[in-house]
């Protein structure tokens, strides 16, 4: 029994998560997080953070970025949001840390359900990632985009775990609430281990 942490982003992607971990990630599991509900919510100061995207089209530089997060929801209608669970070293936690540098980890060991009995069982703990107080908007704010980059490498990293994963997290997550825009990284001091592309 081990630690696992619930990617509902681009975690989901085992290569996005080794490529953090420093090492190979082996089978994910998919999984539903019981209590949450996936939104655009995440802030990224584009003109001053760690990474900076421009417009392809014209160089315009996006006050915003949003990216995807978890935010509770009790309600009885609600349709938990899909993911996968990683397995990780207590250790590699810190790692992830440093990448998720916008979110709070957090232990969701009671509200997770592995869609397998294997995954169930290797999970001792789960955490999630959710936005900082600070890093939550939610609603957009003005002038905030979506980086087509990124949707390209969450709706992938989902199809990897088949058709139906991607279905569920289309109707769990819906449409950016602003415009999806093509970017370039043109400024980047890029912790180790942290996405490049969005």
């Amino acid at each position: 029994m081990g630690v696992a942490v619930f990617g509902y982003g681009s975690l989901v992607d085992p290569r996005s998560a080794a490529a953090t971990l420093g090492r190979p990630v082996g089978e994910v599991w998919p999984a539903r997080l019981s209590g949450w509900r996936r939104r655009f919510s995440t802030v990224r100061d584009n003109l001053t953070s760690e990474k900076a995207f421009a417009r392809v089209s014209d160089g315009w530089l996006p006050p915003i970025v949003l990216a995807l997060n978890l935010e509770r929801d009790t309600s009885i209608t609600a349709d938990p949001p899909n993911g996968a669970l990683v397995e990780v070293e207590p250790a590699e936690l810190d790692r992830l840390d440093r990448r998720e540098l916008r979110y709070d980890r957090i232990d969701v060991t009671d509200q997770v359900r592995a869609a397998s009995d294997i995954g169930q069982k290797r999970t001792a703990q789960v955490f999630a990632y959710v936005a900082k107080a600070e890093q939550l908007a939610v609603h957009p704010p003005p002038g905030a985009v979506v980086l087509a980059s990124y949707v390209a490498a969450v709706e992938a990293a989902f199809e990897s775990l088949g058709r139906r994963e991607l279905a569920i997290y289309r109707r769990t997550t819906g449409s950016p609430p602003v415009e999806v825009i093509d970017a370039r990284l043109i400024r980047g001091e890029v912790p180790d281990g942290n996405p490049r592309a969005w």
